[in-house]
C-alpha cells in the first residue's frame, strides 16, 4: 500500500475492513478555502438557527444509527448491541440548542454617565477536530456540534481505524441543509495535520486522543497563537473507604473498569481498597466480572468484544504477565480461548506503583487492586500519577468524602460513582490529562473568545 492510503484492520477477525486514500493537497487546500468562507455568513447566522442546524444533524445521525453501530462494531469491536452512540450525540446538540442563548449572552459591567461596558462571546473562526477512535461517534458532540453552535466552522480529522463515521456525519450534515463549507470531514495523514497546525492554518484545534498525539498537536501549534484543547489520556484512580458499601458499589465498580472493554479515557484503572475490606471488594468485583462475557460483537450478546487492535491486546497482556511477575495475583481472568484482540475481563489483586500496570495508561479490561491503610496513604497514592482526569471515592460519610475529593488532583471528581462523562459538566483534566475544558458552559465559552466593548455616547 502506498503512503497516501491507509487500511482499517478489524480487531474482529483480523482481516481488512476497508482502505481509504488520505486527501491529496488539493483536496486539503480546496476544503480550508471553503471553510474560510463559509466562516463570515456563519457567524452572523442567527444562534437559534445554527442552534437548529445542529440539533438537526444531531436527528439526522439517529436515523443513520444502525450504519453507524455497524460501522462501530467492526471497526473497534464493541459488541453491536452497545453500538449505538447516536442518542448521547443528540442529546448534546439539544442541551446546547437549550442552553447556548444564556450562555454566550452580552455579559454587562458597571456604567458612567455616557459610558456602557460589555463582552461578547466571539467565534475564533476555523477549527480543526481531531477524534478518537473510542467513542467515535458521541465526541462529535464536543468536536462538531459545540464549536458550530458557538458560531466556528469545523474541519474534522478522525482517526484512521473509524473513517466511515465521519464520512457518515458529512452526509448528514449534507442531508439537514447545512451551509457548505462550515462542517466538512478530511482524511487527513498525521504529517499533513501537524504540517497545517504549525502553520497556523486554524484558530483553533480539539484534540481528543493519546497523550502522544495531543503533545505533538501542542508542539505544533507552539508560536502560531492557535488555540489549543486537548482531551487526553487517564489513569483514573478509585478509592473505596472501609465504611463503603461494597455489595451496593461492585457492580458500578466493574462497569467502569470493563465498559468498553476498558477503553475509555475515564476508565476506572487504579482501585485503592482500605485493608480492612479488601476480601469483600475482591469477593464482590469477581462476582461482577464473571458477568462481563466476551465474544464475537455480532454473533453473541456478549458484555465485551475485542479490543480495538492486535497490538493493543499484546500490550495489555504483557502489562499483566509483568505485574504477575512482579508479585501481583490474578484472581479472575475471563475466557481466553479466542486469543488475537480479544482480551477478557480480569481482576489482578497485589499491585502496586513499582509496576507499570499502575503507571501506565493501559485501555484494557483489567481491575487492578491494590489495599492501602486508610486516608491518608490512598490519596498520596491517588495524585502519585502523571494523569489527572478523574478519579472517585466511595464512603457512606458524604462529608468527609467531599473533603478527601477536595484532595484529589483530577478534572472530574465523583463521590459514590465513577466514570461518568455528565453533560451538564465541563469535562477535562490536569497533568498529562489535557488542556482546557468541554462540555458545559464552560466547555462552550472556551469555543469562543471574550471581546471587550466600550461604548461612549456622547463627547463633551
Amino acid at each position: 500500500m502506498s503512503q497516501t492510503q491507509f487500511s482499517v484492520i478489524s480487531p474482529v477477525d483480523g482481516r481488512e475492513y476497508l482502505t481509504r486514500s488520505y486527501a491529496t493537497m488539493a483536496e486539503i487546500e480546496t476544503k480550508i478555502a471553503a471553510a474560510r468562507a463559509a466562516a463570515p455568513a456563519w457567524r452572523r447566522m442567527p444562534l437559534a438557527d445554527r442552534a437548529a442546524l445542529v440539533v438537526a444533524f444531531g436527528a439526522e445521525m439517529q436515523k443513520r444509527g444502525a450504519d453507524l453501530a455497524e460501522a462501530v462494531a467492526w471497526q473497534i469491536g464493541r459488541p453491536h448491541w452497545q453500538a449505538d452512540e447516536t442518542g448521547r450525540l443528540a442529546m448534546v446538540g439539544e442541551l446546547l440548542a437549550e442552553g447556548a442563548a444564556a450562555t454566550l449572552q452580552d455579559e454587562a459591567f458597571p456604567e458612567e454617565p455616557g459610558i456602557r461596558r460589555y463582552t461578547r462571546a466571539v467565534p475564533g473562526g476555523v477549527h480543526l477536530s481531531i477524534c478518537a477512535w473510542n467513542y467515535p461517534t458521541a465526541m462529535l458532540g464536543y468536536l462538531v456540534s459545540q464549536p458550530l453552535v458557538s458560531g466556528n466552522v469545523v474541519i474534522l480529522k478522525h482517526s484512521p481505524q473509524t473513517p466511515v463515521i465521519a464520512e457518515i456525519a458529512a452526509e448528514a450534515w449534507t442531508a439537514v441543509g447545512g451551509p457548505a463549507g462550515v462542517f466538512q470531514t478530511l482524511h487527513l495523514s498525521h504529517p499533513d495535520a501537524e504540517r497545517l497546525i504549525g502553520a497556523g492554518t486554524f484558530n483553533a484545534v480539539n484534540f481528543i486522543g493519546s497523550v502522544g498525539g495531543g503533545k505533538r498537536v501542542h508542539r505544533a501549534a507552539g508560536g502560531t497563537m492557535t488555540q489549543v484543547h486537548l482531551e487526553l489520556g487517564g489513569k483514573d484512580p478509585t478509592y473505596i473507604r472501609a465504611d463503603a458499601d461494597i455489595a451496593g458499589l461492585a457492580a458500578d465498580l466493574a462497569e467502569g473498569t470493563f465498559s468498553n472493554a476498558g477503553q475509555s479515557c475515564c476508565s476506572v484503572e487504579r482501585i485503592y481498597v482500605d485493608a480492612a475490606v479488601k476480601d469483600d471488594l475482591i469477593e464482590a468485583l469477581v462476582a461482577e466480572a464473571r458477568k462481563w462475557t466476551i465474544g464475537h460483537p455480532f454473533n453473541d450478546k456478549a458484555m465485551l468484544g475485542p479490543v480495538v487492535r492486535q497490538e493493543a491486546a499484546d500490550r495489555i497482556r504483557g502489562q499483566v504477565d509483568q505485574a504477575v511477575a512482579a508479585g501481583a495475583k490474578l484472581v479472575y481472568a475471563g475466557d481466553d480461548s479466542a486469543g488475537g484482540a480479544y482480551v477478557p475481563a480480569q481482576v489482578l489483586t497485589d499491585v502496586s506503583h513499582d509496576m507499570q500496570i499502575m503507571v501506565d495508561e493501559l485501555f484494557g479490561p483489567v481491575a487492578c487492586v491494590q489495599a492501602v491503610s486508610g486516608d491518608e496513604e490512598a490519596i498520596r497514592l491517588m495524585n502519585d500519577s502523571e494523569f489527572g482526569l478523574s478519579a472517585s471515592i466511595w464512603t457512606r460519610d458524604i462529608d468527609r468524602g467531599v473533603a478527601l475529593l477536595d484532595e484529589v488532583e483530577a478534572g472530574t471528581v465523583y463521590l459514590n460513582r465513577c466514570d461518568h462523562a455528565d453533560l451538564y459538566l465541563p469535562w477535562g483534566g490536569i497533568k498529562n490529562s489535557g488542556l482546557g475544558r468541554t462540555n458545559g458552559r464552560v466547555g462552550l465559552i472556551e469555543t469562543t473568545a471574550p471581546k471587550s466593548y466600550h461604548v461612549r455616547s456622547k463627547l463633551g
